[in-house]
Parts: C-alpha cells; structure tokens; sequence
C-alpha cells in the first residue's frame, strides 16, 4: 500500500481502519472512493467531523447521544418513566429502540465491569442511577447489559446494590445468544428478549 498509493491516501486508509468492522481492504475502497467526491462535498464531510464532538453531547439525564441538553427521549411525555432500561452504551439504545416493544426510559452506563482492565464500579455511571431511583417513581429496573461474563457480571452487581423493596429488577433473557454483543441484535431478537425478561435474585418479582 505504502509504495503504490500516495501518503495522503495511505493515512486515510490507516484513519478508517480504526472503524469497527472495517479491514484494510475496505478503508482503501472507501477511501479512493473519496477521491470521487467534488471538493464542495469533501469540504462539507470534513466540517461535519470537525464539530462531530460540539455537536453531539451526552443526555444529562440518562446518558444518551443527544444534540442538546437532555435527548428526545427523557423529554417524550408520553414514556413510561417508572422503567428505566439500563445498557452499556448509548448505541444501544437504538437496538432497543427498533424492536417497539419497550415504553419505558433508559440509563447509561459507560461500560460493564471489567477487573482485569482496571474498570470498576466507580468507572460506570452508577451514582447516576442511584440519584434516580432515590425519587421513588422507578418501580422496574431492565438490565440489558450484553450477554457475555462481563455483562452478567455487571447485571449482577447491579441487582445486589439497588435491590429494595417496591423495586423489580429484571434481566433480558430469550432471544439474545449468550456471548454475544447487545449492539448486533436485530429487532425480532430485541424484541423477543424485552417480552421475555426474567428476574434477578435480590431484585424483586415480575
């Protein structure tokens, strides 16, 4: 690649390898595709990176890609906010999402618990949930983390530290393999699996 391409289209192709699910062979298409744009084109893609991280921010209530403030989301009248639906990271609210069989209103974590890379407790956004659920109004709490050890682990942790009473805790079940990644679901699994949750121990009844 070094020695047919020139440096700039080398240091394209190496930028989009970064891009999950993307190979080399597949940066360097996209990237010559590039060259086939009009410079008015390129210019526009290039400003829409340029502010990617002003423009899209984080929810303040639930953790969710937002272009302001609080997402569509947390400011829908008509959600459930008794559910809230706790998942590792914000693009898997979409997952969710496309599956229409859930109601309710999210919290996002930052991540699972993973020791053996330094990333505990302390790291997710536990603190968050916990000031939520002191109102009293969050009467199910829906655990989607991915079905994978460090996603059962951190469903887990959950359940045994915001177990109460009045609070039902409960885990995605049917529909999503074990060991998988929540982001790759499709809608049929998703919604397969929100009809059929089950609960944690320590977590209260269904």
């Amino acid at each position: 690649m070094n020695q047919i391409y020139p440096k700039a289209l080398v240091e394209i192709t190496d930028t989009l390898c970064r891009l999950p699910g993307i190979g080399r062979r597949t940066a360097q298409r996209l990237a010559l595709s590039l060259l086939e744009w009009s410079p008015e084109e390129l210019r526009r893609f290039g400003e829409q990176l340029s502010v990617l991280l002003t423009k899209v921010v984080f929810c303040e209530v639930c953790g969710n890609l937002s272009d302001h403030s609080t997402c569509w989301i947390c400011e829908a009248p008509e959600r459930d906010r008794t559910a809230v639906c706790v998942v590792e990271h914000a693009s898997q609210i979409a997952v969710i999402e496309a599956c229409r069989s859930y109601n309710g209103v999210y919290h996002v974590l930052g991540g699972r618990l993973v020791p053996l890379e330094g990333k505990g407790p302390e790291d997710l956004r536990l603190e968050e949930l916990s000031a939520r659920l002191a109102g009293g109004t969050v009467h199910e709490l829906i655990l989607a983390t991915s079905p994978d050890v460090e996603g059962e682990a951190t469903a887990h942790y959950i359940a045994s530290e915001f177990a109460r009473p009045g609070l039902t805790i409960s885990r995605i079940a049917a529909g999503v393999p074990v060991g998988a990644d929540l982001s790759y679901a499709d809608s049929a699994t998703m919604a397969m699996a929100m009809g059929g949750r089950r609960p944690l121990e320590g977590g209260g009844r269904l």
